[in-house]
Protein backbone atom coordinates (compact mmCIF):
# COMPACT_ATOMS: atom_id res chain seq x y z
CA UNK A 1 0.00 0.00 0.00
CA UNK A 2 1.23 3.49 -0.85
CA UNK A 3 -0.10 7.04 -1.12
CA UNK A 4 -0.05 9.87 -3.63
CA UNK A 5 -0.51 13.32 -2.11
CA UNK A 6 -1.58 15.94 -4.63
CA UNK A 7 -1.26 19.60 -3.66
CA UNK A 8 -2.17 22.51 -5.86
CA UNK A 9 0.32 25.28 -5.12
CA UNK A 10 -0.64 27.95 -2.60
CA UNK A 11 -2.12 31.17 -3.95
CA UNK A 12 0.27 32.98 -6.27
CA UNK A 13 0.60 36.72 -6.78
CA UNK A 14 -1.46 36.40 -9.96
CA UNK A 15 -4.11 34.28 -8.24
CA UNK A 16 -4.57 37.26 -5.93
CA UNK A 17 -4.94 39.52 -8.98
CA UNK A 18 -7.34 37.09 -10.72
CA UNK A 19 -5.07 36.72 -13.76
CA UNK A 20 -4.49 33.79 -16.10
CA UNK A 21 -1.06 32.43 -15.25
CA UNK A 22 -0.44 29.28 -17.27
CA UNK A 23 3.25 29.00 -18.11
CA UNK A 24 4.22 32.33 -16.58
CA UNK A 25 6.58 31.82 -13.64
CA UNK A 26 4.86 33.66 -10.79
CA UNK A 27 5.75 33.04 -7.14
CA UNK A 28 3.59 32.54 -4.05
CA UNK A 29 1.81 35.37 -2.30
CA UNK A 30 1.93 35.69 1.49
CA UNK A 31 -1.44 33.93 1.61
CA UNK A 32 0.01 31.18 -0.55
CA UNK A 33 2.93 30.67 1.82
CA UNK A 34 0.50 30.25 4.71
CA UNK A 35 -1.59 27.81 2.68
CA UNK A 36 1.51 25.68 2.08
CA UNK A 37 2.18 25.60 5.82
CA UNK A 38 -1.42 24.57 6.48
CA UNK A 39 -1.08 21.84 3.86
CA UNK A 40 1.89 20.47 5.78
CA UNK A 41 -0.22 20.26 8.94
CA UNK A 42 -2.89 18.25 7.13
CA UNK A 43 -0.29 15.86 5.77
CA UNK A 44 1.30 15.51 9.21
CA UNK A 45 -2.08 14.60 10.68
CA UNK A 46 -2.21 11.59 8.35
CA UNK A 47 1.06 10.22 9.77
CA UNK A 48 2.35 9.50 6.28
CA UNK A 49 6.06 9.31 5.59
CA UNK A 50 6.93 10.95 2.27
CA UNK A 51 9.59 9.10 0.28
CA UNK A 52 9.79 11.27 -2.84
CA UNK A 53 8.56 14.66 -4.02
CA UNK A 54 7.88 16.23 -7.41
CA UNK A 55 6.83 19.62 -8.68
CA UNK A 56 6.42 21.43 -11.96
CA UNK A 57 9.21 23.72 -13.13
CA UNK A 58 7.44 26.81 -11.80
CA UNK A 59 8.33 28.64 -8.58
CA UNK A 60 4.82 28.62 -7.12
CA UNK A 61 4.64 24.81 -7.22
CA UNK A 62 8.26 24.14 -6.26
CA UNK A 63 8.15 26.54 -3.30
CA UNK A 64 4.87 25.06 -2.09
CA UNK A 65 6.52 21.65 -2.01
CA UNK A 66 9.63 23.08 -0.37
CA UNK A 67 7.63 24.73 2.42
CA UNK A 68 5.66 21.53 3.03
CA UNK A 69 8.84 19.46 3.34
CA UNK A 70 10.46 22.04 5.62
CA UNK A 71 7.41 22.05 7.90
CA UNK A 72 7.54 18.26 8.03
CA UNK A 73 11.26 18.23 8.85
CA UNK A 74 12.15 16.71 5.48
CA UNK A 75 14.53 19.41 4.24
CA UNK A 76 16.92 16.73 3.00
CA UNK A 77 14.39 15.37 0.53
CA UNK A 78 15.00 16.59 -3.01
CA UNK A 79 12.07 17.95 -4.99
CA UNK A 80 12.43 16.77 -8.56
CA UNK A 81 11.02 19.09 -11.20
CA UNK A 82 9.17 17.72 -14.20
CA UNK A 83 7.68 19.97 -16.88
CA UNK A 84 5.00 17.41 -17.68
CA UNK A 85 3.08 18.42 -14.54
CA UNK A 86 3.17 22.11 -15.46
CA UNK A 87 -0.07 24.05 -15.49
CA UNK A 88 -1.86 23.95 -18.84
CA UNK A 89 -0.65 26.59 -21.28
CA UNK A 90 -3.27 29.34 -21.49
CA UNK A 91 -2.04 30.75 -24.80
CA UNK A 92 -2.83 34.40 -25.45
CA UNK A 93 -4.92 34.60 -22.26
CA UNK A 94 -1.80 34.47 -20.09
CA UNK A 95 -1.44 37.62 -18.02
CA UNK A 96 -5.00 38.80 -18.64
CA UNK A 97 -7.45 39.53 -15.85
CA UNK A 98 -10.18 36.88 -15.86
CA UNK A 99 -13.06 39.29 -15.26
CA UNK A 100 -11.85 41.69 -17.93
CA UNK A 101 -11.52 38.78 -20.35
CA UNK A 102 -15.10 37.71 -19.58
CA UNK A 103 -16.31 41.26 -20.21
CA UNK A 104 -14.64 41.22 -23.64
CA UNK A 105 -15.42 37.70 -24.88
CA UNK A 106 -18.43 36.82 -22.73
CA UNK A 107 -18.67 34.55 -19.70
CA UNK A 108 -19.73 31.49 -21.70
CA UNK A 109 -16.76 31.65 -24.04
CA UNK A 110 -14.27 32.16 -21.22
CA UNK A 111 -15.88 29.34 -19.23
CA UNK A 112 -15.46 27.07 -22.27
CA UNK A 113 -11.79 28.01 -22.59
CA UNK A 114 -11.25 27.36 -18.89
CA UNK A 115 -13.34 24.26 -18.21
CA UNK A 116 -14.07 22.34 -21.42
CA UNK A 117 -11.97 19.18 -21.74
CA UNK A 118 -10.84 19.59 -25.35
CA UNK A 119 -11.11 23.34 -26.07
CA UNK A 120 -7.90 25.36 -26.33
CA UNK A 121 -7.64 29.08 -25.52
CA UNK A 122 -6.44 31.41 -28.34
CA UNK A 123 -2.88 30.49 -29.31
CA UNK A 124 0.07 32.49 -28.03
CA UNK A 125 1.35 35.31 -30.22
CA UNK A 126 4.16 33.98 -32.43
CA UNK A 127 6.78 36.48 -31.26
CA UNK A 128 6.04 35.76 -27.59
CA UNK A 129 6.07 32.03 -28.34
CA UNK A 130 9.53 32.23 -29.93
CA UNK A 131 10.79 34.36 -27.05
CA UNK A 132 9.41 32.05 -24.37
CA UNK A 133 10.87 28.92 -25.99
CA UNK A 134 14.35 30.37 -25.56
CA UNK A 135 13.99 31.23 -21.85
CA UNK A 136 16.31 29.24 -19.54
CA UNK A 137 13.41 27.92 -17.44
CA UNK A 138 12.08 26.07 -20.49
CA UNK A 139 15.40 24.56 -21.61
CA UNK A 140 14.33 21.12 -20.32
CA UNK A 141 11.37 20.99 -22.71
CA UNK A 142 11.88 19.54 -26.20
CA UNK A 143 11.37 22.39 -28.67
CA UNK A 144 8.85 20.39 -30.68
CA UNK A 145 6.71 19.86 -27.55
CA UNK A 146 6.54 23.50 -26.49
CA UNK A 147 2.86 24.50 -26.84
CA UNK A 148 1.24 27.74 -27.95
CA UNK A 149 -1.96 26.79 -26.11
CA UNK A 150 -3.33 23.69 -24.40
CA UNK A 151 -6.64 22.10 -23.55
CA UNK A 152 -7.07 19.93 -20.47
CA UNK A 153 -6.92 16.99 -22.87
CA UNK A 154 -3.46 18.07 -24.02
CA UNK A 155 -2.37 18.47 -20.41
CA UNK A 156 -3.63 15.00 -19.56
CA UNK A 157 -1.45 13.39 -22.24
CA UNK A 158 1.77 14.68 -20.68
CA UNK A 159 0.56 14.06 -17.12
CA UNK A 160 -0.26 10.45 -18.06
CA UNK A 161 3.26 10.04 -19.46
CA UNK A 162 4.74 11.43 -16.23
CA UNK A 163 2.64 9.03 -14.15
CA UNK A 164 3.52 6.00 -16.27
CA UNK A 165 7.26 6.74 -16.38
CA UNK A 166 7.91 8.18 -12.92
CA UNK A 167 5.16 7.50 -10.41
CA UNK A 168 3.73 4.05 -11.12
CA UNK A 169 6.94 2.13 -10.40
CA UNK A 170 7.37 3.89 -7.05
CA UNK A 171 3.81 3.08 -6.04
CA UNK A 172 4.53 -0.59 -6.70
CA UNK A 173 7.52 -0.21 -4.36
CA UNK A 174 5.11 1.11 -1.67
CA UNK A 175 6.55 4.62 -1.64
CA UNK A 176 4.49 7.65 -0.64
CA UNK A 177 4.78 10.49 -3.13
CA UNK A 178 4.13 14.23 -2.80
CA UNK A 179 3.23 16.04 -6.03
CA UNK A 180 3.04 19.83 -5.91
CA UNK A 181 1.47 21.03 -9.12
CA UNK A 182 -1.35 23.13 -10.56
CA UNK A 183 -5.11 23.25 -10.89
CA UNK A 184 -5.26 21.72 -14.35
CA UNK A 185 -2.42 19.21 -14.10
CA UNK A 186 -4.03 17.97 -10.88
CA UNK A 187 -7.47 17.88 -12.56
CA UNK A 188 -5.82 15.69 -15.21
CA UNK A 189 -4.49 13.34 -12.52
CA UNK A 190 -7.88 13.21 -10.83
CA UNK A 191 -9.49 12.31 -14.16
CA UNK A 192 -6.99 9.50 -14.62
CA UNK A 193 -7.24 8.17 -11.06
CA UNK A 194 -11.03 8.34 -10.78
CA UNK A 195 -11.85 7.58 -14.44
CA UNK A 196 -14.00 10.70 -14.69
CA UNK A 197 -15.74 11.28 -18.03
CA UNK A 198 -14.91 14.27 -20.23
CA UNK A 199 -18.04 16.23 -19.31
CA UNK A 200 -17.94 15.66 -15.55
CA UNK A 201 -14.31 16.77 -15.23
CA UNK A 202 -15.45 20.29 -16.20
CA UNK A 203 -17.07 20.61 -12.76
CA UNK A 204 -14.09 19.41 -10.72
CA UNK A 205 -12.47 22.20 -8.70
CA UNK A 206 -9.04 21.97 -7.08
CA UNK A 207 -8.51 24.51 -4.27
CA UNK A 208 -5.09 26.01 -3.62
CA UNK A 209 -2.98 24.52 -0.85
CA UNK A 210 -5.37 21.71 0.11
CA UNK A 211 -3.87 18.19 -0.07
CA UNK A 212 -5.76 15.43 -1.86
CA UNK A 213 -4.87 11.90 -0.76
CA UNK A 214 -5.02 8.78 -2.94
CA UNK A 215 -4.24 5.26 -1.78
CA UNK A 216 -2.64 2.80 -4.19
CA UNK A 217 -3.24 -0.86 -3.35
CA UNK A 218 -3.28 -4.00 -5.53
CA UNK A 219 -3.10 -1.87 -8.67
CA UNK A 220 -6.10 0.26 -7.71
CA UNK A 221 -6.18 3.95 -6.77
CA UNK A 222 -8.81 5.28 -4.37
CA UNK A 223 -9.35 8.72 -2.88
CA UNK A 224 -8.96 8.70 0.90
Amino acid sequence: MSFIILVRHGKSLWNEENRFTGWTDIDLSENGIQEAKEAAKKIKNRNLRIHSAYSSIFSRAYNTGKIILEELGLNHLEIKKDWRINERHYGNLQGLNKKDTSDIYGKDQVAKWRRNYSTKPPILDKNIYLRDKSLPIFSVIPKEKFPRSESLKDTLYRVQEFYNEIIYKQLLEEKNILISAHGNSIRAMIKIFENIDDKSIEKVEVPTGDPIFYEFSDGNIMKK
